[in-house]
């Protein structure tokens, strides 16, 4: 495979916005097969021990799901590269070690890269989104900050609750985030961007990587389609000189290496799960 090298006008894009979509990064079948492999693991609903669900769910209110709420019965899988006796365990740690975004991130970061948090979003016609919010809250990387890459597997527009990331916010100190609204955000925070800062919908294709790092300000809305899930697989990966970052993460070479990182204990698994609200009689 031939070296991945970004143009300079994709340097200047990602040096002014704090973001970059890389187009048509990963192969048709490729992505068909990531898309297949997790919609077959969770065609029964959640995963024990692999499904995001409310601390407060147990089994009972689990494999019983919410007519209301179209994530009760697709929640986002956290850190799947993490559960080898699945198939979805070596199919994502395959692809979050992979050599593209190795090469990529690399640019990005300006140096090695080491890969440190995978999840699945399936978001299903009628989901909630995810408001506006910044990953390195999260992370807690120091110094610097951490970056997403952000494959998609499905094409992602307005319709389906795109991403929306906000121009130059990848300077930004990490914010206290605002309480969301739970009718339109599946998880409890908000950051609100600078006045005159707004978010901007980023349209991609199956096999897009949008890349953004831990400041930027991001997000999506809810699912209004009828028919079309916007599925992504999204990787985090944190810069070579990272000294301290979450308890809730562990950091590895892309040779499956564990490094030597200093945990603290602020951060948080990647955002805190809400109730549907209840519908007004």
């Amino acid at each position: 495979m031939s070296q991945i090298t970004l143009s300079r006008e994709q340097r200047q894009l990602f040096d002014q916005n704090g973001f970059l979509a890389v187009r048509g990064l990963f192969r048709p079948d490729e992505v068909a097969m990531i898309r297949e492999t997790f919609m077959e693991q969770g065609k029964h609903g959640p995963v024990a021990g692999l499904s995001d669900l409310p601390k407060f769910a147990n089994a009972a209110t689990a494999a019983t799901p919410n007519r209301d709420d179209p994530l009760s019965f697709y929640p986002r899988m956290m850190n799947p590269h993490k559960h080898a006796d699945k198939p979805v365990g070596s199919l994502t740690l395959k692809y979050m070690r992979d050599v593209k975004l190795k090469q990529v991130l690399s640019e990005l970061f300006g140096e090695t890269p080491y890969a440190c948090q995978s999840m699945f979003y399936f978001k299903p016609p009628g989901a909630r989104g995810q408001d506006l919010h910044q990953d390195n809250f999260y992370l807690r990387v120091k110094p610097g900050t951490c970056m997403a890459a952000w494959l998609a597997i499905d094409d992602v527009d307005e319709a389906n609750g795109g991403m929306m990331c906000v121009p130059q916010t990848d300077h930004l100190d990490i914010a206290c985030p605002d309480k969301a609204d739970p009718a339109t955000s599946f998880t409890t925070d908000r950051v609100e961007p600078p006045e005159g800062l707004e978010p901007e919908y980023v349209r991609l294709n199956a096999g897009d990587v949008l890349f953004f790092n831990g400041s930027v300000i991001h997000g999506s809305t809810p699912n209004i389609s009828k028919d079309r899930f916007r599925r992504s697989l999204i990787f985090h990966y944190v810069p070579a000189s990272t000294r301290e970052m979450s308890k809730h993460y562990d950091a590895y070479s892309f040779e499956g290496e564990r490094q030597d990182v200093a945990v603290n204990d602020d951060g948080g698994p990647c955002g805190t799960l809400q109730d549907m609200p209840t519908a007004p009689h």
